[in-house]
């Protein structure tokens, strides 16, 4: 079997698990959207290239827009409307609400669900092009809009003022949706969550007359529409409006400087460590998943030294030839080194197997291999949030599965460190729930390309999945050692009574006892329920 190498550990499953690759679903609503043309203006910022352009079956643009980055879905609605400013998200809202069509908004699409591409959807708003990244003096925060890229987005922010925003690194994904739904990357544990640094929102809603209105909402305790903020703190995309605007600012930092509003960018120390599926038994594979696991439930309270420490563990299937441990730590943290090999030291403690591969690096903060860069695919995905680690049973359910005759390399339970800042914060404080959990895993097939393959591999990750939760009713339901699920990798299973046997409902995986709240939030601001799909937030 053939070891990878380092950037072969890196593959799309591993950067996703470990809260590098977004849900970026925006089934109308869930973006933000760059100022609209006289805004920009103002601003110090280049107008649109170019204004609203609707396309319909048989212009040539046309069906760039029906596939969305899991090819396992796709649609044909009546028209696509591409929007250039909040006026014109609004226009376009207005006529498919006014026409009865069901809409749905897209900026990155990289739902992993159909909830932009479902058949009912006949008008799709497109806002790729709403894109600008800027820091607004009014607002003493940084503006960003829908259509802003992972990468070019932290490249602005770190080249222009030496700043970043915990979010998403994979390179593709829109940051509209990403940022709805909590968004969250290795630099979580130190900085928080994105959603912990949003200061306001700008929100095109439907009211009860069927007319749209903008809405700019705020962290700010006398807004009027705080409620509305609030949903967009972890509420996930297609629930409340279209987004047409973030700022974001760190709070309780009282500056001018923009440079001091956001977390610093930092290089970063990494270490490698891979071993070989031939030297791993039961025991071994048990030892080293368990112990890692265990580390990061004694060293992840806010505060403690070791929250600098980020790590993904890649457990992938026997075809990839080993699995592997990835962890990082700033270069200007104090001892960071040997908190690194504190990590790996317990991993590995007791486990009787030696490193096939083990290297250590430095990565400047925008350096290629801080992103990943990758195809499209046919996907179906899962995760869970863990307070503890898993069982023995629940180990030995994955190493069966991880040894099978899947035989998909890319196949893996990936295991990404959680903690820290994050949990610093009440649960009610955002929309997020998740600030309890210290391991964020993610449960992937793989990527597939035929549509021949798709019932094979939606069969294995549905098994593995409820295998491993069948104490608990197939599905992570919140208790001593879950904590549920993360809303920007939606699963419809979850709402699904042959997958979820528990007690728990789905939104009580993803939302908790903030769900409730959202309900009211929704009916307030959509009480048409204009925003929906498969998992949307139902009116109270």
């Amino acid at each position: 079997m053939s070891e990878l190498n380092r950037r072969g550990l890196l593959t799309r499953a591993g950067l996703v698990g470990a809260g590098l690759v977004s849900a970026d679903f925006l089934a109308g609503g869930g973006t933000a959207a760059a100022a609209g043309k006289n805004t920009a203006k103002s601003a110090g910022k280049c107008a649109p290239a170019f204004d609203t352009v609707t396309v319909q079956p048989g212009d040539p643009r046309y069906d760039s827009f029906i596939r969305a980055h899991n090819t396992r879905f796709s649609n044909r609605p009546d028209q696509v409307t591409i929007a250039t400013s909040s006026d014109q998200v609004a226009e376009a809202l207005g006529r498919a609400v006014a026409a009865g069509q069901e809409v749905a908004v897209r900026s990155g699409g990289h739902c992993l669900e159909n909830f932009t591409t479902y058949s009912g959807v006949k008008h799709l708003i497109d806002l790729s092009q709403m894109s600008d990244v800027y820091y607004d003096e009014r607002r003493g925060a940084f503006a960003v809009g829908p259509g802003a890229i992972v990468a070019p987005t932290q490249n602005t922010l770190f080249k222009g003022w030496g700043v970043t925003i915990p979010s998403a690194g994979c390179s593709e994904v829109g940051l509209g949706g990403h940022i709805l739904g909590g968004g969250y990357n290795f630099y979580s544990r130190i900085h928080g969550i994105a959603v912990d640094h949003l200061d306001a929102v700008e929100v095109v809603v439907v009211g009860a007359d069927g007319q749209p209105r903008t809405i700019v909402a705020t962290r700010r305790q006398d807004d009027p529409n705080r409620a509305l903020w609030w949903a967009h703190t972890g509420g996930g995309g297609g629930n409340f409006g279209i987004v047409t605007r973030y700022w974001l600012r760190t709070p309780g930092v009282n500056s001018s400087d923009p440079a001091r509003l956001l977390p610093r960018g930092s290089n970063q120390r990494v270490r490698n460590v891979q071993w070989s599926w031939n030297d791993l038994s039961p025991q071994a594979f048990r030892t080293l998943v368990r112990n890692f696991s265990r580390w990061y439930e004694l060293n992840s309270a806010p505060g403690a030294k070791e929250v600098q420490v980020w790590a993904s563990f890649s457990a992938s299937h026997q075809a990839a030839g080993v699995i592997g441990l990835m962890a990082g730590v700033s270069k200007d943290v104090p001892g960071g080194e040997a908190l690194l090999d504190e990590l790996f030291e317990a991993t590995a403690a007791g486990a009787g197997v030696s490193p096939v591969a083990d290297s250590r690096y430095e990565l400047p903060w925008l350096d290629r291999d801080n992103w990943y860069w990758g195809p499209p695919g046919r996907q179906k995905d899962k995760t869970a949030d863990l307070k503890k680690s898993y069982t023995d049973e629940q180990l030995d359910t994955i190493y069966a599965y991880l040894t099978d005759d899947h035989g998909d390399p890319g196949a893996q339970v990936n295991l990404a460190a959680l903690g820290g800042r994050i949990n610093s914060v009440r649960s009610d404080a955002t929309a997020y729930v998740h600030r309890d959990s210290i391991l964020r895993v993610y449960f992937t097939p793989g990527v597939w390309r035929a549509e021949a393959q798709d019932a094979k591999y939606v069969a294995w990750v549905r098994k593995l999945y409820r295998d491993v939760y069948r104490n608990t009713g197939g599905v992570p339901a919140p208790d001593a050692a879950n904590s549920g699920a993360y809303i920007n990798y939606p699963d419809v299973d979850l709402a699904d009574p042959e997958w979820n046997t528990s007690d728990t409902p789905w939104h009580g995986l993803y939302y908790g006892a903030n769900y409730a709240r959202l309900q009211r939030v929704k009916s307030a601001y959509d009480p048409r329920d204009v925003f929906h799909h498969a998992l949307s937030i139902r009116p109270a």
